[in-house]
């Protein structure tokens, strides 16, 4: 099935696994843009979010139901495997027939699936750049990835500070590309780019 929206899913996940399996075995304690994340808490956040996407998705459980099984560490002893198995579930529960149709309950309340699927395209292609930035690999995203993201966030981003998830926006450089702009409307200070 070709749907956009799953193709930019699809995007967002294969560019964080890229950068997952960019990480060097002295890097996962290294510090992110997340001010209290190592990457390794990092990867363990995006990691967790993809856990929850079966049991909400395709087995129309509520949050309450999942409980804290995807709290604490999940990544174990292989963060790099863990993170594909993960992806991989997640990519397969949207990706079924019908599922963007569905709703799922979350924690502010009963959500179109494919509203779920466009905030995590979100979440990776943004935490792809701070994970970009903590093993100090090439922080350019694609710019496909980009203007859904902006898109996306652009209606609900003055209240996302307010949430204690994100930092206040910051205002960007005259002339700021789109990457720059959406960086700075989740408080990130993109500054000169590795890579």
């Amino acid at each position: 099935m070709d749907d956009p929206l799953l193709d930019r899913h699809g995007e967002a996940l294969d560019l964080f696994t890229d950068r997952v399996h960019a990480v060097g075995a002295d890097q996962w304690r290294a510090g992110t843009p997340c001010a209290e994340w190592s990457v390794r808490d990092l990867v363990n956040h995006l990691t967790s979010e993809q856990l929850w996407v079966p049991p909400l998705v395709s087995e129309g459980r509520t949050m309450a139901e999942v409980g804290d099984a995807f709290d604490g560490d999940v990544l174990g002893d292989d963060p790099v495997a863990t993170w594909d198995r993960a992806a991989a579930a997640a990519r397969a529960a949207f990706a079924e027939r019908g599922a963007l149709d569905r709703t799922v309950r979350l924690s502010y309340g009963v959500t179109p699936v494919a509203a779920y699927c466009s905030q995590m395209v979100l979440d990776a292609v943004v935490h792809t750049w701070d994970l970009s930035r903590g093993i100090g690999v090439n922080e350019r995203l694609p710019k496909p990835l980009v203007d859904f993201a902006l898109k996306e966030v652009e209606p609900y981003a003055g209240s996302l500070s307010g949430s204690g998830l994100f930092d206040a926006p910051l205002e960007p450089p005259p002339g700021a590309d789109a990457q720059t702009r959406l960086l700075a409307m989740l408080g990130r200070e993109s500054g000169p780019s590795a890579g």
